[in-house]
């Protein structure tokens, strides 16, 4: 049976991202939705280069949570693993934009429907052809959806699927900071590859030197380090090599699902080149080089766009870009 199936366990919500821009979220008169949440995001991104992926979550029997899956299943993302309830809402989040194209958050989710998640609900023929199985923090507070990860990553684990973990730090829904760096932390070791971006680094390790966090993040199981720095590109870390590709800054008119999209990248290309768990510490540095440079012209594509899988380019979109800009 062929692995080359992504799988992403976490939120899939609705982000109401502002017609107007530079000005804080309380001044926002008018939004636009879109479907976001990282694990979503990310596998629209796998999907929309090509490749096969499915999304493990819960939505609230509701409008919301019809537009998801509407939405995703345009975009070729399976589905079948997506629960339905009404205990709580569909997960919402409401977004301001500086001018720069940064955000900041508004989420209400207290509880939405993906924190019920339970984790008797997954079944073990979901992971027979994963490639890998994505996850983020958002989905790690104290809920059913954490112990449904805990149960997703053993699962995965004896299926041999890479473990990718974005932390994707979003300090508006802990109100004990301290709690989300130790809960990060003890997620860490149980990944294959830990993506962590320049505004994560030093609350997650304490460090503000991607080098010297190294030490930190090379703990249990973790053979791949991805670190983002937005324009100024993104470094990749193996146990034996280190590779860095560059991006160029351009004009961004929102930058949501940036950082999604370029660990979805990343990982159609491991599948793509059929690498598993087992050979990324093989990894080179061309390669890795390679897969970084191309992850990061998908992120400087994707941020000319509003929302996150629907500014994705496909992989036919993406070489024409790539062309066009040598051109």
């Amino acid at each position: 049976m062929k692995k080359d199936k992504l799988l992403a366990i976490g939120e899939a919500l609705i982000d109401f991202a502002p017609v107007q821009t530079g000005v804080p979220l309380k001044d926002v008169l008018e939004f636009k939705r879109a479907v976001g949440g990282a694990p979503a995001n990310v596998c629209g991104a796998f999907s929309k280069l090509g490749g096969r992926s499915g999304m493990i979550t819960q939505l609230g029997a509701d409008g919301f949570g019809d537009c998801i899956v509407e939405e995703l299943e345009h975009f070729g993302i399976d589905t079948s693993m997506i629960l339905r309830t009404g205990e709580a809402n569909t997960a919402l989040a409401f977004v301001s934009l500086g001018n720069d194209g940064s955000r900041d958050f508004s989420f209400y989710r207290n509880p939405s429907a993906d924190m019920l998640f339970p984790a008797e609900a997954l079944k073990k023929d979901w992971f027979n052809e994963a490639f890998a199985l994505h996850f983020c923090s958002v989905a790690l507070v104290p809920s059913p959806m954490r112990g449904a990860h805990d149960r997703a990553i053993q699962l995965a684990a004896k299926a041999q699927a890479i473990i990718s973990f974005d932390p994707n730090v979003r300090l508006p829904l802990w109100a004990d900071h301290e709690a989300l760096r130790e809960t990060i932390r003890s997620y860490i070791p149980k990944a294959h590859i830990v993506k962590i971006s320049d505004e994560e680094l030093e609350f997650i390790t304490g460090k503000d030197d991607i080098y010297q966090a190294a030490e930190v993040l090379f703990t249990g199981n973790v053979e791949l380090i991805i670190y983002t720095m937005g324009s100024s590109g993104a470094i990749c870390l193996t146990k034996s090599t280190a590779a860095r590709a560059a991006a160029r800054s351009v004009q961004a008119v929102d930058t949501t699902g940036a950082g999604d999209g370029f660990i979805g990248a990343f990982l159609y290309q491991l599948c793509r080149d059929g690498i598993g768990a087992s050979g990324l510490s093989a990894l080179t540095r061309s390669q890795l080089e390679n897969y970084i440079a191309y992850a990061n012209v998908f992120c400087e594509y994707s941020v000319f766009g509003n929302g996150a899988i629907a500014s994705y380019p496909t992989s036919g979109q993406l070489e024409d870009y790539i062309s066009g800009s040598r051109g």
